[in-house]
């Protein structure tokens, strides 16, 4: 009887193991939804506009079942410097779905087919360079040329190169061989871990921030020299002098604003959420 008893709980036991384990050892997604996210783990790139999206709504909603009295998990942030670090996070468990740009989340999910992006947005933003706050003159100079480069179609021709499966890598962004570049070096701060805004190829950072800091640069009269780092230190590049604009699919936000200065937007996107895809 004894050994019955203990082949019964071997067998419940690997039976557990297996329904566990399903697919790698990995349990099943379990957020669908926005309505799902609490007391779950959610991966963020750490100073990202999803660290501060997703820090908010975990410091809300764990405030709200305090103070209900509620004794449930805890919804936890956890931070990563690189987004694909997070989404490597999500595809061993741990964590339950990561929160970030649209665009970028669109090209982890190409690469990944155990991965999916929820239909339903965590957040909507726009885009925009920042400038030191003490650099008016070059935030104003910027704002004229973004709102030129918009109007001649520029900004669009280079969104598209790198946007839609129809268009992309077909209209490549090139400056004009009569370019004057006599006013001297702009550097742009950027964390190139974000396609399609920024990211290697090879050796080169390229994207749709790169091009249309370029065409900027064009359009001003300046040389332009794009320096990688890690994302939550491009405003402190930027208010130290380090860098003179920073450009990394970075969202306006208030608190960003207290230490910078950014110019008029250029894009709008969405923050989404990836998650297993079963």
């Amino acid at each position: 009887m004894k050994r019955m008893k203990k082949f019964a709980a071997l067998s419940l036991a690997a039976a557990m193991t297996l329904s566990v384990a399903g697919c790698g050892g990995v349990a099943d997604n379990t957020v669908f939804s926005v309505d799902d996210l609490a007391g779950k783990t959610i991966g963020v790139q750490l100073g990202t506009t999803g660290d501060i999206y997703a820090s908010d709504y975990a410091d809300e909603q764990n405030a709200a079942d305090s103070t209900e009295g509620k004794s449930t998990a805890k919804t936890v942030v956890e931070r990563y410097n690189k987004g694909a670090d997070a989404v490597q996070a999500l595809k061993q468990g741990k964590a339950d779905c990561v929160i970030i740009d649209e665009q970028p989340a669109q090209a982890f999910v190409e690469k990944n087919d155990d991965l999916k992006i929820l239909d339903e947005a965590f957040a909507d933003e726009e885009y925009a360079m920042c400038i030191a706050k003490d650099n008016t003159e070059l935030t104003d100079a910027f704002n004229g040329a973004i709102e030129e480069l918009k109007k001649d179609g520029t900004l669009d021709s280079i969104i598209k190169n790198y946007i839609g499966d129809d268009t992309k890598g077909k209209t490549p962004y090139e400056s004009p061989a009569d370019v004057d570049r006599s006013n001297g070096t702009l550097v742009m701060a950027t964390n190139a871990q974000f396609e399609p805004y920024e990211f290697y190829k090879g050796e080169d950072i390229v994207g749709i921030d790169v091009d249309f800091a370029q065409a900027i640069c064009d359009k001003l009269g300046y040389e332009l020299k794009v320096e990688d780092m890690e994302f939550d230190s491009i405003i402190s590049a930027v208010q130290s002098g380090k860098a003179d604009f920073g450009a990394a699919g970075m969202t306006v936000t208030e608190d960003r604003l207290k230490n910078i200065d950014f110019t008029d937007t250029y894009a709008t996107a969405r923050q989404v959420m990836i998650v297993r895809s079963k």
